[in-house]
């Protein structure tokens, strides 16, 4: 996959899913809207009101135009149509509670006031299309204030029973909370979509990429390590054939050093070493490596881990038990280092603890903004598998990270020489 494939920004990845479900809600409204001009037209049709006739049309006439303007607007998609949509809502409550009290309160009885308060019921629905749930309770707490009001002002035209008012305002106060908990769960849906599609994109660099950090971090290590011994060694050489055979003891350090750092550089390359020896021990000798770059003092603890035992997820504890520790020696300046491994019988749990700087707030979400994903890849592995991934600041200092996943445990293969 290219990278001209994938957005090279993922809010705006994000905001765009946010604007465009946040879209299909205005036009849900639209056509519900559309639906309640018709109710409001019928209902002065068939049965039109027995005084101010005249005036509830004009209403009426200027609500439809408004609403196909409105309409007109709305169609074209943007953060602007979505954000003011939720205010067509109160000129739709205005002149529903409009019409039902110039029919109401105007006429000793009024079957039109009667049928136009139901329309108050479609309200509701139309805030709920909004994927904000505190706006839906800003338009849906108005309405049934408004519908109470309506059916106080016209009881005397309609003869209704203050029970029959309550119980229809009870009801329609139960669609509002419906209303404001649907929205509150489309809202969550798309949080949900946005998270997956920051997940995505983590993926997806970190494939591009991860080969060329690992190639830089491959010749860097074999830079400043084995290559200057061997280089060492070579200059040595040229005092052994002047004679000095002291120098003999210096090419044979340098080679021994040389040849330790190449074992180590090769066992951190390939998770393949697990096969060879198992988790524990690759732990530890990945542990001990870490040491010697960084400086500090390590204490490695698998006396929860049945010896040689092999499971399904040893690749995944030993990357990120890698990224960790990598993590550890560039950025902790720690002194002091606690890596513990154990085993459940039905999950396996990994814990890096060092007495070094920790994180401040906000620079793990700096660091993967700036596209440093290494750690954030480590934890998607890990949710993928059912796992948990915490990192915290330690009791003192420092930092304290925890991966535990569920396994099942492996046959041990055949011993490779």
């Amino acid at each position: 996959m290219s990278s001209s494939s994938m957005s090279s920004d993922p809010g705006a990845d994000v905001d765009r899913i946010i604007v465009d479900h946040a879209y299909l809600g205005v036009r849900l409204q639209l056509g519900v809207r559309a639906l309640l001009v018709v109710f409001v037209a019928s209902t002065l049709l068939v049965v039109p009101p027995v005084h101010y006739a005249g005036v509830c049309i004009a209403v009426f006439t200027c609500y439809a135009a408004w609403a196909v303007a409105v309409s007109v607007w709305m169609r074209r998609s943007g953060r602007a149509h979505v954000d003011a949509s939720w205010l067509a809502l109160f000129v739709d409550l205005a002149v529903v509670a409009v019409l039902t009290l110039v029919t109401g309160v105007t006429a000793q009885q009024s079957w039109t006031s009667d049928i136009l308060i139901n329309a108050l019921f479609v309200i509701p629905v139309l805030a709920c299309t909004q994927l904000r749930p505190g706006v839906c309770a800003a338009v849906v707490v108005p309405t049934v204030v408004v519908f109470l009001t309506a059916s106080w002002a016209t009881m005397g035209s309609n003869q209704e029973p203050w029970p029959s008012i309550l119980l229809s305002t009870l009801a329609l106060a139960g669609l509002g909370a419906g209303a404001v908990g649907l929205s509150w769960i489309q809202r969550s849906r798309v949080q949900t979509i946005s998270s997956l599609v920051r997940d995505r994109t983590a993926l997806l660099t970190e494939l591009m990429t991860v080969e060329q950090r690992e190639r830089q971090s491959l010749s860097e290590r074999l830079h400043d390590g084995a290559l200057q011994y061997v280089l060492a060694a070579r200059q040595d050489l040229e005092d052994v054939r002047d004679g000095r055979p002291a120098a003999l003891d210096r090419i044979d350090r340098a080679l021994r050093e040389s040849s330790a750092l190449l074992r180590t550089t090769t066992s951190e390359l390939h998770p393949a070493v697990l096969e060879h020896v198992g988790l524990a021990p690759a732990l530890g000798d990945l542990a001990r490596a870490a040491a010697e770059r960084g400086g500090f003092v390590v204490e490695v603890n698998t006396a929860g881990w049945p010896d040689g035992m092999r499971t399904s997820v040893d690749s995944m504890l030993f990357g990120a038990a890698r990224e960790l520790l990598s993590n550890v020696v560039k950025h902790a300046a720690a002194r002091s280092v606690r890596v513990d491994l154990n085993w459940n019988g039905e999950s396996a749990s990994l814990e890096i603890a060092d007495d070094g700087i920790g994180i401040e707030a906000g620079v793990r979400e700096h660091r993967l903004g700036a596209g440093h994903i290494g750690l954030a890849s480590h934890e998607l592995r890990v949710a993928a598998a059912g796992g948990c991934f915490t990192v915290r600041p330690g009791t003192r200092s420092g930092t304290v990270a925890r991966v535990e996943v569920p396994c099942v445990r492996l046959p041990v293969p055949d011993t490779v020489d």
